[in-house]
């Protein structure tokens, strides 16, 4: 019953609140928007009994909000895809940006890689404080430690470590953000 709750609650968000105007336009839809997402959907913070969303604008994907957890004062853009992932505290994240928790499998030859099983639930972790620029992609299984920052069309394949610039494809480390010999 609960997965039937669950999918009637998603296709409420997708038919209603996913179209409401952002807050460029319109303080009160990002209101109702993250009020839906925290009490409604129960997308919750792995730290916290409840999250605080600072922003959650429009056209924003959550796949089944079973696998996400968002943390406190994130602040999450337009045209965003999470497919699942937890989500630390203070991040911020881009229009555009992809997070995902499943790739395809391509192991067997003797099968088209289309009729092989998909691997599913394999969230990234972003840890406290993170940037991640626009039209990142966050692949599978990736942990973005604490205070980094992910440059605009980056695409992690790799954990990035804690005060870490990253960019570029596949994402390579720029340079840090701890002051010398921190």
């Amino acid at each position: 019953m609960k997965t039937i709750c669950q999918k009637l609650f998603l296709i409420v968000y997708y038919l209603i609140l996913w179209n409401l105007p952002s807050s460029k336009f319109c303080k009160f839809c990002t209101k109702l928007r993250l009020f839906y997402i925290e009490k409604i959907l129960k997308i919750k913070s792995s730290n916290h009994e409840y999250t605080h969303i600072e922003m959650f604008e429009s056209h924003i994907y959550i796949s089944d909000a079973s696998n996400i957890k968002i943390g406190f004062g994130c602040q999450i853009n337009e045209n965003v895809f999470i497919q699942g992932g937890e989500i630390g505290n203070y991040v911020m994240i881009a229009p555009n940006v992809a997070i995902l928790n499943s790739k395809h499998n391509i192991e067997r030859i003797d099968l088209p890689m289309v009729m092989q099983e998909d691997d599913w639930g394999i969230n990234p972790i972003i840890e406290d404080d993170v940037w991640i620029g626009r039209n990142a992609i966050i692949m599978p299984g990736i942990t973005i430690g604490k205070g980094s920052i992910i440059a605009a069309g980056a695409v992690v394949t790799t954990n990035v470590e804690e005060y870490t610039i990253v960019g570029g494809v596949p994402a390579k480390f720029i340079k840090t953000r701890k002051p010398d010999g921190a």
